[in-house]
């Protein structure tokens, strides 16, 4: 953090939590998880960010009673200190079941600057 609080990445990061878990609670897990998905584009690098996003994803996968999803995020729960610790943390992964843990994905341009990637728009 530096003196003027976190980083538009983590405010980003954040505010996509707060949606996700206010959704939950609305009882919209659908919505929740697509919050959720950009959560982890953004959080993915931190290691107690990443955690928290698969948690909260297991929650949504549990309340949306997909099994695959659950399952998935299971899995995913046990990977992240893995990657972590080999450095194998694939750019642009939404963090849901339907994509491998290990794929790399383009990353969303609404993210990317939060990224610090170049969108190619040359201002």
């Amino acid at each position: 953090m530096n003196m003027n609080g976190p980083s538009p990445r983590i405010r980003a990061f954040d505010g996509a939590v707060s949606e996700a878990v206010g959704l939950l609670g609305a009882d919209d897990p659908a919505a929740a998880l697509a919050a959720l998905r950009r959560a982890h584009v953004l959080g993915q690098r931190d290691f107690g960010r990443h955690l928290h996003v698969h948690w909260l994803m297991l929650r949504v996968a549990w309340k949306l009673g997909d099994a695959r999803e659950v399952v998935g995020q299971l899995w995913r729960l046990l990977l992240v200190p893995l990657g972590h610790l080999s450095g194998r943390l694939p750019e642009g992964n939404p963090g849901t079941a339907d994509v491998s843990a290990f794929a790399p994905r383009a990353v969303p341009a609404e993210l990317a600057a939060l990224l610090g990637k170049d969108t190619g728009n040359a201002g």
